[in-house]
């Protein structure tokens, strides 16, 4: 009783009667970013378009088919469910949908659109509406270059009989994030010796990754994909451009067969160029779309769009390679686990979603009394998802072995629980390391992360028609991995075989005994973290099996495939 009081408040609707509120999101960071200008009050008949994340039904059972269809070993494995299917499981209760209804038709809220799977709705109304809908919220209006929203610096509150039918709004309070890649073009790069190369292209991804030039797609029910946001986009002339200096020895598509969304006519991004020419070049001849969200509506949450474009299509490439993350501690509670429904759903219906894991190693907060903690990073924290981290040559500008690129992304969540495939793994890590972070900076009982890693260091790609050198992130590891899983899919699909599907239950249970040779383990480096007296920069350290830092390692792509591939 204590705590229903402690999150309601008393505030009078538009009836004038005074009713309990909630916060459905008590814990949203409402700080405004750095960059981000403000400029002024939106107008009261100012359009604005809000999300409404409608309370699912039978989450735990969505939980538990996803887990069956994901492990080799139960009798359900490859067993997805259609959308219809889907839709039919987890769509909300007639009273939600009815109670949600007409709260918005009292305030004269028409015009709406929902998704095939019906837990969404996304409403336009002008910004005095919003406010009276949404008791608290005040709509303002924020610049960062030549890019504007409006948010609320203001929590929002609901009345008790809808937050039993609401997870969330989108569209109030989380500003978009702008991820680059980065570029040491400047620097001087001069050394020199024996299989000297001059930066990873996809020759050198192959060679590294036992990818031979007939290892290419040819399936026609086969495809992949990469999301970019934020006025992030690729151009086919780049795409062009760069098969034809680095795709020479092996047959690739030089188009992106679908673009979902809308591209614009601006110049290309690195991270979006970087996205498209490595999943296309790893999963050469394989048929490949590009979800563009630009995020032009000032309200929208583009990467909560996106993920809406795939609650809204029956029909979807196998596996989704997406380089965007934010920290779990900016993030509320709600959010965040709806979220990760949205990732059981994709699982579900057989969907590999690959995460970069970061760029920022183990992260670092800086909480009160001077006491600092690592910083996961969402959505590579959840469970239902892929988290690929970043490993570098151990000579840059040699085909070497590998070792963690130390700004691979890595830790333990503070809002999800060790999922069950992984307790194995961690546990052993978390025993065998020499030296260990204090236990203080980071939760042991957490979903950890990464699950796996690939080359993130020194990449060529071509953007704006010009050839770039020496660009580095996760955000390179990602799409090399997608288009490596694209390849083992192409093969299952010509076998009859369900699509790999939600990967995590099968990657931990192949690596286990310590005998696979599907993946390449990488054992030394540590990534970064807090610059303090305690850890000093350092965060995780590689070891032998799994690791916080690059997972179970990189792609040996004959032997993953064989692993993957039943006879």
């Amino acid at each position: 009783m204590e705590g229903l009081v402690a999150r309601c408040i008393l505030f009078v609707a538009c009836c004038g009667a005074a009713v309990m509120g909630a916060y459905l999101e008590p814990d949203q960071s409402l700080g405004i970013p750095d960059g981000w200008t403000h400029i002024g009050r939106l107008a009261a008949f100012d359009d604005i378009t809000l999300t409404f994340a409608l309370k699912q039904q039978r989450v735990d059972k969505l939980k538990d088919l996803v887990n069956r269809v994901s492990d080799p070993d139960s009798p359900l494995y490859g067993k997805h469910l259609s959308l219809q299917e889907l839709g039919a499981m987890i769509q909300p209760s007639s009273l939600t949908l009815s109670t949600v209804r007409k709260w918005l038709q009292m305030y004269g809220v028409e015009d709406c659109q929902t998704i095939q799977t019906m837990d969404f709705l996304q409403c336009t109304m002008p910004a005095r509406t919003a406010e009276k809908l949404l008791p608290g919220s005040e709509f303002h209006r924020y610049v960062k270059g030549s890019q504007s929203v409006v948010r609320s610096p203001a929590p929002y509150q609901v009345s008790e009989e809808l937050a039993d039918h609401i997870d969330f709004v989108g569209g109030l309070h989380r500003f978009p994030l702008e991820k680059k890649v980065l570029s040491g073009a400047w620097k001087d790069h001069t050394k020199r010796g024996v299989g000297f190369h001059l930066g990873v292209t996809p020759s050198v991804i192959r060679e590294r990754y036992n990818i031979s030039a007939s290892d290419i797609g040819s399936s026609p029910d086969n495809s992949q994909a990469c999301a970019q946001f934020l006025e992030q986009y690729f151009h086919q002339a780049d795409l062009a451009e760069f098969m034809q200096l680095f795709g020479r020895s092996f047959d690739h598509h030089d188009q992106v067969d679908k673009l979902v969304g809308h591209q614009g006519e601006g110049k290309a991004g690195l991270e979006a160029s970087l996205d498209v020419e490595y999943i296309m070049s790893t999963g050469a001849n394989i048929s490949t779309w590009v979800f563009s969200n630009p995020g032009r509506h000032e309200s929208q949450e583009p990467f909560l769009d996106w993920l809406l474009m795939l609650s809204n299509m029956s029909a979807l490439p196998w596996v989704h390679s997406v380089s965007y993350g934010d920290d779990e501690d900016s993030l509320s509670v709600a959010y965040m686990e709806r979220i990760n429904v949205e990732f059981m759903k994709a699982g579900a219906r057989g969907l590999t979603v690959l995460f970069a894991s970061g760029d920022s190693g183990a992260g670092c907060w800086h909480e009160e009394k001077g006491t600092n903690v690592f910083r996961p990073s969402f959505p590579a924290s959840s469970p239902y998802v892929t988290t690929v981290g970043g490993t570098s040559f151990k000579n840059p500008f040699l085909l070497t072995y590998e070792v963690t690129d130390y700004i691979s992304g890595g830790g333990f969540s503070n809002i999800f629980p060790m999922p069950d495939y992984q307790v194995s793994a961690v546990k052993n890590y978390l025993k065998n390391i020499p030296k260990p972070p204090p236990q203080s900076y980071y939760n042991a009982s957490g979903r950890a992360y990464p699950d796996i890693a690939a080359l993130s260091d020194n990449y060529w790609i071509v953007s704006n028609r010009i050839p770039i050198p020496w660009v580095s992130g996760t955000s390179a590891s990602c799409p090399v991995f997608g288009g490596v899983l694209a390849l083992i899919n192409d093969h299952r699909l010509q076998k009859g075989l369900a699509p790999l599907g939600f990967l995590n239950p099968a990657i931990y249970k192949l690596q286990a005994n310590g005998s696979s040779s599907a993946l390449f383990d990488v054992t030394e480096g540590c990534h970064l973290s807090c610059l303090d007296d305690k850890v000093e920069g350092q965060g995780f350290c590689a070891s032998p099996s799994w690791d916080p830092v690059t997972g179970w390692g990189t792609p040996n792509f004959p032997e993953l495939l064989r692993a993957l591939l039943p006879k």
